[in-house]
């Protein structure tokens, strides 16, 4: 019997399935083994390259680097470490030399022509753009040219000095010098027109500096000068100042520069600024906004307009951490009596600190050590704390010239206390002249009731001092004073006296309650005889008023300069019996102190500014080597040879 083995049957479908399968497992074991020599990558750029293309990959981006960058080094001492200065340095904070050319007008045919070329069209230039030769102007038939070219006019070299930081509208003395080589004879009399002045050297042509103030003015002529005189002396007639004649015309830019650029460092110094200095009403900004990482904009708030200096001064020694003012103060106090050297430093730091710090300094007042007892006086003068009064006092009474007049000028400046009044006003009775012009001039900032001050025409003030020594000040800065000490001094009699080549006589006989006046305004004008009285608080006047129909009573009109020469004159022939005093020449001094620095080179914000190349025919020109005739001081004999 035959066995037959059963047969599968598979369904068409299924069969086909199968062969579906086995190509895909064929077609993935080609693939894997093309990935495995090729990359998915290298298809790609395979890719692209068929294409005609070539993607590169791009970098990682590095990492910022955050460390700071220095700018430059500070060698920080260590009673300034944690304070602005350490991390700062100011620009801005030296005294800016200002110069111009000016015209002066009102010379008595003692002006002149002759000027450099240059000059002469800068000039002509800038007295047209003034309206010199406009008919609705200028009086008819004048021109730029014909007023240079009279002989009652003469162009001057004008400098002056700005303090650092100053507002718009802050002023300062002026000083006034005729040209070198020039034909001018004589400034005296003489009134400055409005002139721009600039910093840096003296220039004309397309390019100036910025302008930053202006100046004008009567000028004030060696107050010991003989008016009208042509004789040869050893007296510089060239040479005048202008007090006060000077205005800022724009806010003198302050700025700190970090010394490692920083915006954190940068905003922590401005917020330490911005504590200590809020702002103020009609301040337009705050004291301090942050300009970058590497600058700082300072504004001077209004209560210290005139007191730049002081407000400079605070910032840098503001501390950097403004909660701990009590710990700094202690810090600060401690590391004075340990280095007395510093002294100064750690005085500003009391006053940066403020009143918080005045208990921790109020027990140095009295201390053995000079150094760190003036530190502590000077900032508790300065913050106005009553408890200084009375060692101030008694400094002042007794003791070194120098200690007593800086404490005398301390009280000068603290606020109101009629204890200060009281103890300031023995020592206008005090032998040595310096102590009482230092009295004087603390009382008179005080307003002290006690000096009566007089206008005489707006042109200078007369200060009435109440003093057991008589003496004569004139004030050659600042507001135009001729200070009178004494009981009602007077002009001696009997007299005969006869100055400024018989233009001036006086003449009285002993016993005559009035004084005989003859005066000629000028050799060729009619004299005029007046009486006047003998007491100077009422015989400066006389020399000074103008008499007019407001005002009739008598006067001469003199100048503030030739008030002082006859007054002098009259000194130094024995009719006034007193001392005769003259402050220093404080505007000559300040431009020369600032000339030891380099001044030709333009600072930043003084960049020059473009001028039309129209508005001037020559090329720029330096005439920065042009310098004035140095002035020539005269001694008087006698008493009044040193000056303040």
């Amino acid at each position: 019997m035959t066995r037959h083995t059963p047969v599968r049957r598979v369904a068409p479908h299924a069969c086909e399935t199968s062969r579906v399968v086995a190509s895909l497992v064929r077609l993935a074991r080609q693939i894997s083994r093309v990935l495995s020599i090729v990359t998915i990558p290298a298809l790609f750029v395979l890719a692209a390259v068929s294409c005609g293309e070539v993607v590169e990959k791009v970098p990682p981006k590095p990492k910022q680097d955050r460390v700071n960058t220095a700018n430059f080094v500070l060698d920080v001492d260590p009673m300034m470490r944690g304070t602005v200065a350490s991390e700062t340095v100011v620009e801005g904070l030296s005294p800016v030399v200002v110069r111009g050319y000016g015209l002066v007008v009102g010379l008595k045919e003692t002006g002149g022509r002759l000027m450099p070329a240059e000059v002469r069209a800068a000039m002509t230039q800038e007295l047209a753009r003034r309206g010199v030769g406009n008919p609705a102007t200028s009086p008819e038939g004048w021109t730029p040219e014909k007023l240079l070219d009279s002989p009652d006019t003469a162009v001057v070299l004008v400098e002056g000095v700005i303090p650092p930081g100053a507002t718009k509208d802050t002023k300062f003395d002026i000083r006034v010098s005729a040209l070198p080589g020039t034909d001018v004879t004589s400034l005296e009399g003489g009134r400055l027109y409005t002139c721009d002045l600039r910093p840096g050297p003296l220039l004309v042509g397309s390019r100036q500096a910025k302008i930053l103030a202006e100046a004008k003015g009567n000028l004030f002529i060696n107050p010991f000068v003989e008016p009208g005189a042509t004789r040869s002396d050893a007296v510089n007639r060239l040479v005048g100042r202008i007090l006060d004649g000077g205005r800022v015309t724009q806010d003198i830019t302050l700025k700190l520069k970090l010394a490692t650029s920083s915006h954190t460092r940068a905003r922590t110094i401005q917020g330490a600024i911005n504590s200590s200095f809020p702002r103020e009403p009609k301040q337009k900004s705050e004291t301090a906004r942050g300009e970058n990482a590497d600058s700082i904009d300072l504004s001077i708030p209004p209560s210290y307009e005139g007191k730049t200096e002081d407000f400079i001064q605070i910032v840098r020694h503001l501390p950097m951490e403004v909660t701990a003012t009590e710990a700094t103060a202690l810090a600060v106090r401690n590391a004075l009596i340990a280095n007395p050297g510093a002294a100064k430093a750690a005085m500003w730091r009391f006053r940066a600190l403020g009143k918080r710090a005045l208990p921790i300094i109020q027990d140095l007042y009295t201390y053995g050590e000079e150094d760190p007892r003036m530190a502590a006086l000077q900032a508790g003068a300065a913050l106005d704390d009553a408890l200084v009064v009375s060692p101030l006092l008694q400094m002042a009474g007794a003791g070194s010239v120098e200690n007593r007049l800086k404490a005398i000028e301390l009280l000068g400046e603290m606020g109101f206390n009629p204890d200060i009044d009281l103890g300031l006003r023995p020592l206008l009775d005090d032998p040595d002249v310096d102590v009482r012009l230092a009295a004087y001039e603390a009382l008179v900032d005080r307003k002290d009731p006690t000096i009566a001050m007089m206008d005489i025409d707006g042109k200078f003030d007369i200060a009435l001092v109440p003093s057991k020594e008589p003496m004569l000040y004139v004030a050659q800065s600042g507001r135009p004073t001729i200070a009178v000490f004494g009981d009602h001094p007077e002009v001696e009699r009997p007299l005969t006296f006869i100055g400024w080549s018989s233009r001036l006589m006086v003449k009285a006989d002993a016993g005559d309650d009035q004084l005989q006046v003859f005066f000629r305004a000028t050799p060729e004008s009619r004299p005029e005889i007046q009486l006047a009285d003998p007491r100077l608080s009422e015989f400066i006047p006389f020399l000074g008023h103008q008499t007019t129909i407001e005002k009739p009573y008598p006067g001469l009109g003199l100048s503030y300069g030739e008030t002082i020469g006859a007054l002098h004159q009259l000194w130094r022939a024995g009719y006034i019996k007193s001392d005769f005093k003259a402050e220093q020449d404080r505007v000559l001094a300040s431009i020369l102190r600032s000339q030891k620095e380099d001044e030709q080179v333009i600072r930043p914000e003084f960049e020059a500014e473009d001028v039309p190349e129209e508005s001037l025919s020559s090329d720029a020109s330096d005439l920065a080597t042009m310098q004035p005739p140095p002035p020539v001081e005269v001694p008087a004999p006698g008493r009044d040879t040193v000056p303040r």
